[in-house]
């Protein structure tokens, strides 16, 4: 008989949740060390027989490694998913019916939180644009490279880790827990700040909110790329204090409270406010539709 659809082997849902951290470090870190070593010993060569230019491989060498570390946690997640919640991976929050207002929500609000911030700085006088660097091939890598970030961590802390501790406790509480472990998983991040992990804890919060009410990934994943993707290659920040290949290149100047600094646009005040508002704007949308369905 089919047991995949069966309770599961560890009843309690918090302890479910807590058991995945340290195997999913394991995975994530071997693959992504595996994936690192694969790409060096390809790309360099590419780059000693002057195949292509060095910065459109260097960027190669990036998506490389972030394919192999999110195949590492999908597997991880998926060796849980289905041996210990004995569930389908797909239940994690998969399912793309009636799912493209998500989608749609999640590119938007990140697309517009980052570039909302950019104007602000820019007209401050705290931002200043120094070149414009169109490279075609660089931006689809960039494309994918935060597709892969989104998926990687999204699959594990709202995919398996929030909805685990949502069996357990109350929903928002679920939530917060799950968002104090997102932003753990930042805390060896370059460059860190206060202020910085403060706006990871609010980030996960957001990407979150969504999912208590409906249990599904779309608008957390789209929200999760949107905001990174345009924060790096296309508004020029550093990404979690991460550089990446940028379209905008810019400079900025002032108190890094409202700046962010060298952590990027995630480690300022203006972040903070701006993610606080879409948490509550986010909540009485979801907050609604739930209402709605309650009384369907």
């Amino acid at each position: 008989m089919n047991q995949i659809n069966s309770n599961p082997a560890i009843k309690q849902g918090w302890l479910r949740a807590i058991l995945i951290i340290i195997p999913f470090i394991i995975f994530t870190i071997t693959f992504l060390i595996l994936g690192k070593v694969i790409s060096n010993l390809i790309i360099e060569s590419l780059i000693n027989k002057s195949i292509a230019d060095e910065s459109v491989l260097s960027q190669s060498k990036k998506l490389f490694t972030q394919f192999f570390g999110t195949i590492g946690t999908l597997l991880i997640v998926w060796i849980f998913t289905r041996f210990i919640d004995r569930k389908k991976l797909i239940d994690l929050g998969f399912s793309l019916k009636n799912r493209g207002k998500d989608i749609l929500y999640g590119l938007l609000a990140g697309s517009l939180l980052i570039g909302i911030g950019f104007g602000i700085l820019w007209i401050n006088g705290n931002l200043t644009i120094t070149n414009i660097n169109f490279n075609l091939f660089n931006l689809f890598q960039s494309v994918l490279i935060f597709c892969f970030v989104s998926l990687n961590e999204e699959v594990i802390v709202r995919g398996y880790i929030l909805p685990n501790f949502m069996d357990s406790m109350n929903r928002y509480l679920a939530l917060i827990l799950s968002s104090l472990i997102f932003t753990a998983l930042h805390l060896m991040n370059p460059n860190v700040s206060f202020l910085g992990i403060t706006n990871i804890f609010l980030a996960g919060i957001l990407l979150g909110i969504g999912y208590i009410f409906t249990k599904n990934l779309w608008f957390p994943l789209a929200l999760h790329f949107s905001w990174n993707f345009f924060q790096g290659p296309i508004f020029g920040f550093e990404v979690s204090g991460t550089e990446s290949d940028t379209l905008i290149s810019q400079t900025i100047t002032g108190n890094e409270i409202l700046t962010g600094g060298k952590f990027g646009f995630e480690g300022s005040l203006l972040a903070s406010i701006l993610c606080t508002a879409c948490i509550v704007l986010f909540w009485f949308i979801y907050k609604k539709q739930d209402y709605k369905l309650l009384k369907a």
